[in-house]
């Protein structure tokens, strides 16, 4: 390969190269496209982790893949893609997740350096502090549509990646949009996808069939019907949800029977999913919610009152014809444009979501709402992964030339800026924030809440929410006393008492840790009288955390416990979720704070 070719790179480069061993974390767009280019560059060792597995739409831009492969493992099959071009490379491809207790620190501390090519953030989380508790170099990367970073994350001499407070997480993968919903918006990018699906221009990511590849799901459903969607060849044949909607004439009610019916009672048969989730409920036609009823009193606009199931039902079925209808008015071949402001198209995106809703027990939308949160759906970019994907393989090139300081981040462009550049870098790097709860020499947060209010549960759920904990324990600093244990059973005989009940107060000092992450923070409440839950304090100038604002109620569609991620597949799937938002002028968001998320409108839906 090209490490061995005399004079491509100096003598100190080659044999660096020829001694490492390398970690990547992720198999799918970003993380095929590192591997090929480790492999092609001449590395003789790398392990690559990813839990998820392969589905047909990841075809047209994860290359390592083909249609043979539907099903498999992405971490083994991108391993035995790779193996092709070069043969002598060690490659150990692992179908776990990173989350899982196989990999701690020790594990990490084997490589000379980690390549993050992850969707979310939990993963992400994960994976940063493992590699400052290893003091192993991690160098993460992500896209979204034609924009990309490469950045270097090295404990004590850059940021790491939870130095700054972030937006909430605007990524959902696509077995969450179609097995797993547990927020409105997972169920309005949903009903934009039927929209495509019947009636605009048709896109194999858009599938809004219950997939049988999430990995969660790993039952025998899920994999019956993978046995029974492959022919000889390999190959899956499906029938486009279009071709079938055309045969009943795009009949409301058989749409409405399948799509809300049958294929919610298919998900049920994957029970696997149910472990830790309330079960959906499938409708029927003839027997909706609010039939009979009279309509609801409501003082405001008319986009502003929610309607019932059997409203939807109504709104669902006329937004069908009047769809169809404008459909066949059009050229052979031509397709719609879903547009916020055409009524029949924001009619059936309005319905379609608030019926799923219903189905996971999500709490309803106006269409006045569903309107300002339906926004542009990023795609994943093939060009966009590969252009990232080589930007990270050199640095890491000079991070074993032991030129650290030239690592610094980089940003691809949608276009090019006011001076010519597409590709543009930051001048130096950044700095680790001296009060970042996760990095700091000394780790410390406050913790807002009302003491008479707060339950231990629900200082569990900050922890984990806030802090992004796996698995928190925690004790009362100088007393030693346990108020919060991962064992299971130790503690939770406390767990709908207050905080001020088990004896902590205005003050009060927990030292809290994570032995799944080798973490550790002080934290200090604060009583707050007007708090009605939780929030984190670290600078008061700086927003920090609270409790995710479309929590599921009690009861409600959603695990009770975070999900590992993708390399946690429940919770990631394609690596095509984080991005840096630049500013107008064309040049990277001013510091503090570094990381700005692509804006509401600007939901990235990333698929497993």
């Amino acid at each position: 390969m090209v490490a061995r070719v005399a004079g491509v790179f100096d003598e100190k480069l080659t044999e660096a190269i020829a001694n490492s061993k390398i970690l990547v974390v992720g198999a799918g767009g970003i993380g095929c496209e590192i591997l090929k280019n480790l492999v092609l560059t001449g590395f003789p060792y790398i392990e690559i982790i990813d839990l998820d597995t392969i589905d047909v739409s990841n075809l047209n831009r994860q290359f390592l893949f083909h249609k043979e492969h539907v099903g498999k493992s992405k971490a083994q099959v991108a391993k035995d893609s790779a193996l092709s071009f070069n043969p002598s490379v060690n490659i150990i491809a692992h179908h776990d997740s990173v989350i899982s207790n196989d990999y701690g620190v020790n594990y990490f501390k084997q490589f000379n350096m980690v390549m993050n090519a992850l969707d979310n953030r939990v993963a992400r989380n994960h994976v940063n502090r493992m590699c400052l508790a290893a003091n192993i170099p991690l160098i993460e990367t992500g896209t979204a549509g034609y924009a990309g970073q490469v950045e270097l994350i090295q404990k004590g001499q850059t940021q790491c990646y939870e130095c700054q407070p972030k937006a909430p997480q605007k990524s959902f993968p696509g077995c969450t949009i179609r097995n797993t919903p547990s927020e409105p918006i997972h169920c309005i990018v949903w009903a934009k996808h039927l929209f495509n699906q019947l009636f605009g221009e048709e896109d194999p990511d858009q599938d809004v069939s219950p997939d049988t590849a999430d990995p969660e799901a790993a039952g025998d459903a899920g994999a019956s019907a993978l046995r029974t969607e492959g022919t000889e060849a390999g190959n899956v044949e499906r029938k486009s949800t279009r071709a079938w909607a055309s045969e009943t004439n795009y009949d409301p009610e058989k749409l409405f029977s399948k799509l809300f019916g049958d294929d919610i009672r298919y998900l049920l048969s994957m029970e696997n999913l149910w472990k830790k989730r309330r079960p959906p409920t499938p409708l029927t036609w003839n027997n909706l919610p609010g039939k009979g009823n009279p309509t609801a009193q409501h003082s405001g606009l008319p986009d502003q009152r929610v309607w019932s199931m059997h409203e939807c039902a109504q709104v669902f079925g006329d937004s069908c014809k009047a769809l169809q209808a404008d459909l066949k008015n059009r050229p052979e071949g031509d397709h719609l444009v879903w547009d916020k402001d055409e009524k029949s198209a924001m009619d059936f995106v309005t319905a379609c979501a608030n019926i799923r809703a219903h189905i996971f027990n999500i709490p309803l939308k106006s269409r006045f709402e569903i309107k300002s949160m339906a926004g542009n759906i990023i795609p994943a970019i093939a060009t966009a992964n590969a252009i990232v994907a080589g930007l990270a393989v050199l640095r890491a090139q000079n991070l074993l030339k032991g030129e650290t300081r030239a690592c610094t981040s980089v940003y691809l462009r949608p276009k090019v800026n006011h001076r010519g550049q597409l590709f543009v870098p930051e001048k130096t790097l950044t700095a680790p924030n001296p009060k970042c709860y996760v990095c700091a020499s000394k780790p410390e947060v406050a913790l807002a809440c009302n003491l008479k209010q707060l339950t231990l549960k629900d200082l569990n759920a900050a922890f984990k929410d806030g802090l992004n904990m796996q698995a928190p324990d925690a004790v009362v600093e100088g007393k030693g006393l346990v108020v919060l244990s991962s064992e299971p059973g130790e503690t939770d005989h406390n767990n709908e008492k207050t905080l001020e009940e088990i004896g902590l107060n205005d003050g009060s000092a927990l030292v809290v840790d994570d032995f799944l992450q080798n973490y550790e923070v002080r934290v200090i409440l604060q009583q707050k009288d007007e708090e009605k839950s939780w929030r984190l304090v670290t600078d008061p100038d700086i927003p920090m955390p609270g409790p995710k604002e479309e929590k599921p109620a009690n009861g409600s569609n959603g695990a009770d416990e975070p999900k590992p991620g993708p390399s946690c597949s429940k919770e990631d799937s394609d690596s095509d979720m984080e991005i840096i938002e630049e500013d107008d002028t064309g040049e990277p968001a001013p510091k503090p704070p570094k990381r700005r998320k692509v804006g509401m409108n600007n939901e990235i839906v990333d698929l497993c």
